[in-house]
């Protein structure tokens, strides 16, 4: 692949708190190019969601940078708003405004922020909608919603702002287990359609199914990288191999 398909640099990214006596990042570099699903593993505390964060600066390095679409969004004279439009994001708790129906959810971002008219708005939302199995729910408000079909919403609002890469903490961690493979399923079409994706995940079947790179991560650092079947089949390092004991 061609260095000019890089969509994300990272170079050694480090955030310190306590006055550097707690590392969440010690110095990352990382290459994310277009198309590609990266799966970030690793045991809790490890940096992983730190790192996603960093991504779109939700969690502001201490130093290092990211350049995304050629700009070190680091920069402190970077309108990271602007470049936060093209990242989409998914947390672990959907987020959703609950006075709010899904489909005003999903329209009101590209309505003010990509001066979307409202019928375009409205219209694209529920085409998603209608990919995730959700149409039937646009006028419905989110308590109305189980876990599953909240975080489906998560999802569709964020491609609503036809970002250039998905951005995804955790996202079925705070999901029943019945719920966790229809969230999944929405996950592994975006994959298939070529949207670049960052992902941090406890699912190691869907990082060894889905992924065309799983990173893991331990002490703020990246200790090892590669395909799923390097990852998951040949391990190199003791670290690796004794947290795929543990949870596989």
């Amino acid at each position: 692949m061609s260095d000019n398909n890089i969509l994300i640099e990272v170079k050694n990214l480090c955030k310190y708190y306590n006055g550097d006596k707690i590392k969440a990042l010690d110095g990352v570099d990382i290459d994310i190019r277009s198309g590609e699903v990266v799966v970030i593993i690793g045991p809790s505390g490890s940096g992983k969601s730190t790192f996603l964060r960093s991504l779109n600066l939700l969690e502001l390095p201490t130093s290092g940078h990211i350049i995304f679409d050629g700009v070190d969004i680091c920069d402190k004279k970077v309108n990271i708003n602007l470049h936060r439009q093209k990242m989409g994001m998914v947390f672990q708790h959907f987020n959703l405004f609950p006075h709010k129906t899904v489909l005003d959810n999903m329209t009101i971002a590209p309505i003010k922020l990509l001066k979307t008219p409202k019928d375009k708005a409205v219209e694209e939302a529920m085409e998603l909608l209608e990919r995730v199995g959700l149409a039937d729910r646009a006028e419905n408000y989110p308590s109305q919603l189980s876990g599953g079909q909240k975080q489906r919403v998560a999802i569709v609002r964020a491609l609503c702002m036809k970002p250039e890469v998905m951005l995804f903490d955790e996202p079925t961690s705070a999901l029943d287990p019945e719920m966790v493979g229809e969230v999944l399923d929405v996950m592994k079409n975006l994959a298939s359609e070529g949207m670049t994706m960052v992902v941090v995940t406890h699912e190691m079947g869907f990082a060894r199914e889905v992924g065309s790179r799983v990173v893991f991560m331990d002490g703020g650092k990246i200790i090892e990288q590669g395909t799923p079947s390097d990852i998951f089949d040949n391990p190199q390092s003791p670290r690796l191999k004794e947290f795929l004991s543990k949870v596989l």
